[in-house]
């Protein structure tokens, strides 16, 4: 809704996205139906040569996943959104609505082992081939770019090394070549940082992570800021007319939104990767409390960072707002009021000794997955980033005693105390 664009982001958390008419039920509802009734035919006919607005199947839009995206957009900023199945799939879709067979992108290595592979060894299957690049290495970066190169991928702050992206240097390079920046913001959320603030283009989340919160649904989004220039001769994916819908140009059309518009009327009508209405809902009910969750992360992760620092038995740590740390003045400029919940350290004697104080755990659970209300723990080189070679791993940061702690909003002294009890045993 325009007039709720300018509040913040904890309003927006409770009240962006879904706003009730006279009578209407106050909460967002579940739309559970596949399907849409129309009394008239050419309406419908409308529908499908994006003449008009409205919804005509729910694996292209749906009410209340409709509402999630709204909400989304506002929190970031941006011009519209698309909510997809997974992380992954908005990754993939992100990809895509500007990229394909032939085509080039580059990528930091600050990466999700999941993302690394899509990218790295899937899309290139595909023919969509990727270089990636040290983290915020702008000589690196610029040798990388090539003619045919469409788009810089990263992450705000990377997963699962914690090292923070300098998107306003990143983005600043990116706009010299004519290219966007998408900027993978699910560790940090709108809450803690807006990439768009700082030059970024598109935004993507797995919202299976801290925008839910509970560990209940899978999924992910696309944000479109609406800023970037898709009119400079490099995309005529968007500027060209599409004889699918009858020889419409997306920029012509649907100017600001065209980047959006496409992910929506052909990746997601044709691949299919659709957020549930269900998830949706769950989905909304986790944002609306994102901005205390994200304070209570943040304040428990960094005393759990301090006392990780001082342990005999940790060999390294990284948490971007650890005094000390080599990410602490980006972090104090793109996460001033956290850090998120992510810490990465490493324990002393190696892989084994690793694994055995991840197994003397009580109160922090082993899971594959990060980001929820609850204190994880995982072995990144033989879990999530298993398919990487030691190279590879050693490459995007992975160590082989390397623990990602995905710190949650318990009582932070009995975290600690379990963090502890682990090392002695």
């Amino acid at each position: 809704m325009k007039e709720l664009k300018n509040l913040s982001v904890e309003t927006l958390c409770v009240q962006g996205g879904y706003q009730p008419k006279n009578g209407e039920p106050r909460i967002l509802p579940i739309f559970q139906s596949t399907t849409y009734k129309y009394d008239d035919a050419d309406e419908v006919a409308a529908l499908f040569d994006l003449e008009k607005d409205g919804h005509m199947y729910s694996r292209i839009s749906n009410p209340t996943v409709n509402a999630f995206e709204e909400k989304i957009a506002q929190m970031e900023g941006g011009v519209g959104a698309l909510a997809t199945s997974s992380g992954q799939s908005a990754t993939l879709l992100a990809i895509l609505t500007i990229c394909k067979a032939g085509e080039h992108i580059v990528a930091m290595n600050n990466l999700y082992g999941g993302t690394y592979t899509l990218i790295g060894s899937t899309l290139e299957k595909f023919g969509i081939k990727t270089t990636f690049v040290h983290l915020n290495n702008e000589e690196e970066l610029r040798g990388a770019i090539q003619d045919n190169t469409k788009l810089v991928f990263s992450e705000t702050i990377g997963n699962p090394g914690v090292d923070v992206l300098d998107i306003e240097k990143i983005s600043a390079i990116a706009h010299e070549y004519g290219i966007p920046l998408i900027v993978d913001n699910t560790f940090a959320t709108p809450y803690l940082c807006r990439p768009f603030d700082f030059g970024a283009d598109i935004v993507t989340h797995s919202t299976t992570k801290f925008l839910d919160g509970h560990a209940t649904s899978v999924g992910g989004v696309i944000v479109d800021s609406g800023k970037f220039n898709w009119e400079n001769g490099k995309f005529s994916c968007l500027t060209d007319k599409d004889p699918n819908y009858h020889g419409l140009s997306y920029t012509d059309t649907f100017k600001e939104q065209a980047y959006i518009t496409k992910a929506r009327v052909v990746f997601i009508r044709d691949l299919g990767t659709t957020m549930s209405p269900f998830n949706a809902f769950l989905t909304n009910l986790g944002v609306e409390t994102l901005a205390l969750r994200m304070e209570k992360h943040s304040t428990n992760s960094l005393e759990v960072a301090k006392f990780l620092k001082d342990h005999p038995k940790v060999d390294w740590i990284k948490y971007p707002l650890l005094e000390g740390d080599s990410n602490y003045e980006l972090a104090k400029k793109y996460v001033p009021k956290g850090g998120s919940g992510i810490i990465a350290f490493g324990v002393k004697g190696g892989i084994e000794e690793t694994k055995k104080w991840i197994n003397n755990l009580k109160l922090t659970t082993l899971v594959v997955h990060v980001g929820d209300i609850r204190t994880h723990a995982l072995h990144p080189a033989s879990m999530t980033h298993r398919q990487l070679s030691e190279e590879a791993q050693i490459e995007a940061g992975i160590l082989p005693n390397m623990v990602r702690l995905s710190v949650g909003i318990e009582n932070v002294k009995e975290i600690i105390e379990d963090l502890n009890q682990a090392f002695e045993g």
